[in-house]
């Protein structure tokens, strides 16, 4: 399974990569909208873990692109603030599965990315083990 994780504060996108890394995911971590947007036009990912907070509204953009190119892919929301507490996330970001509000365990967080990647799987994509 491929996912990327679009996170701005690199420890906790590490942290979160690593416990996926170690489940058997391959995992990319991207820390602003443009590098997410070159590597989405460029590469397939089965699900991407958004933190809805990125600055300069980098959240958005990277959800619109991914709507349109990838209409498909899961979005798998985080954030720390209560802006997206309720289900107005869902109207902005279609492809949003889910929002989960950190701090958050990441076998919590590898149990929703296995639930969804695996709901419908890539031809060359396989779950998460043993998370």
């Amino acid at each position: 399974m491929r996912i990327l994780i679009a996170e701005h504060q690199a420890e906790r996108g590490q942290i979160w990569a690593g416990y996926l890394h170690g489940q058997g995911a391959e995992v990319i971590i991207v820390k602003n909208s443009d590098q997410a947007l070159h590597l989405l036009d460029l590469e397939s990912f089965d699900i991407l873990i958004l933190n809805l907070l990125m600055p300069d509204g980098g959240a958005i953009i990277i959800s619109d692109f991914v709507n349109v190119r990838h209409p498909d892919m899961p979005i798998i929301a985080v954030t720390t603030g209560s802006f997206f507490s309720d289900i107005s996330v869902f109207d902005l970001i279609p492809n949003a599965r889910t929002v989960l509000q950190m701090p958050l365990r990441v076998d919590d967080l590898a149990a929703v990315v296995e639930h969804y990647a695996t709901r419908k799987p890539s031809a060359n994509s396989s779950p998460i083990k043993g998370a």
